[in-house]
C-alpha cells in the first residue's frame, strides 16, 4: 500500500498520463511519452517494494523509451524534489488578478508553465497532451495569474489538488494558490518546489529519482 502522499500524487496525475500499469503490492507506474511532466512519468511503488517489481517498472518504462523514474517518500531525488502537504488559504493583496480561464487558452496556459520551470521548449508537447487528457476532466480548471497584463503564474486544479502549477514571479505564488484553494473549499493538497519559501500543512519530503 502507498503513503496516503504518494497516493494523493499519483490519483492527481494519474488522469494527466497516456499509460499507466499496476503492479502488484499497490504499485502502480505511470507515463505520458513527449512530455517532462514528472508527476505523469513515474512509478509509484510501496517502500517494501520487491526487486522483480523495481525491474519490471524500470522495463516498462524503458520499453516505451523514457527515463525510469521512481517517486520516494523522504528523500532527495537527482531528477527533482517536492514538499507535499495541505494548502491552507490566507488573505492576501488582491493587486494580483487570477482568473480561470477557457482550455481554447491552454497553449498560452502551457506557455507560462514552460517559462515558469525554464522549459519554454516545452510548452507546445505539454499543450497538446494536456488538450486530450482534459477532454476527460470536465471538473478540472486551468488558473493563470497576472501581473499587469502579463500572465505570470500558471496552475491547473483538480478537485482537491494542485500539484501542477508554476509562476514567472514568487509574488505570485500565494495568490495562485489562494484561488486554487477556494475551488476547493479553503485548502487543497498542493505540491511546492523544494526552493520556495512557502510552508504547508503536514508537509512531507518527496522526492524522483531513477530506477536503478
Amino acid at each position: 500500500m502507498l503513503p496516503p502522499v504518494l497516493q494523493n500524487l499519483l490519483d492527481y496525475y494519474r488522469p494527466l498520463c497516456t499509460f499507466s500499469h499496476g503492479w502488484p503490492g499497490g504499485g502502480e507506474s505511470l507515463l505520458a511519452p513527449g512530455t517532462n511532466l514528472l508527476g505523469a512519468n513515474a512509478a509509484y511503488l510501496p517502500d517494501n517494494a520487491g526487486e522483480s517489481v523495481l525491474s519490471a517498472a524500470k522495463d516498462w518504462a524503458e520499453q516505451h523509451e523514457l527515463p525510469p523514474l521512481r517517486v520516494r517518500l523522504g528523500s532527495a531525488g537527482d531528477a527533482g524534489t517536492l514538499r507535499v502537504g495541505v494548502w491552507q488559504t490566507t488573505a492576501g493583496p488582491g493587486a494580483l488578478q487570477i482568473e480561470q480561464t477557457s482550455r481554447l487558452h491552454l497553449p498560452r496556459w502551457a506557455g507560462v508553465l514552460a517559462e515558469a520551470y525554464g522549459q519554454p521548449e516545452w510548452a507546445t508537447p505539454v499543450a497538446r497532451h494536456l488538450a486530450t487528457r482534459l477532454e476527460q476532466l470536465p471538473d478540472a480548471a486551468l488558473l493563470l495569474a497576472y501581473a499587469g497584463h502579463e500572465a505570470v503564474g500558471a496552475l491547473l486544479w483538480q478537485p482537491g489538488g494542485a500539484h501542477l502549477w508554476g509562476t514567472l514571479d514568487a509574488a505570485v505564488d500565494a495568490p495562485l494558490l489562494n484561488a486554487a484553494g477556494e475551488l476547493s473549499g479553503g485548502e487543497l493538497s498542493v505540491s511546492l518546489p523544494d526552493s520556495s519559501p512557502l510552508s504547508v500543512v503536514g508537509e512531507q519530503t518527496v522526492g524522483f529519482g531513477r530506477l536503478a
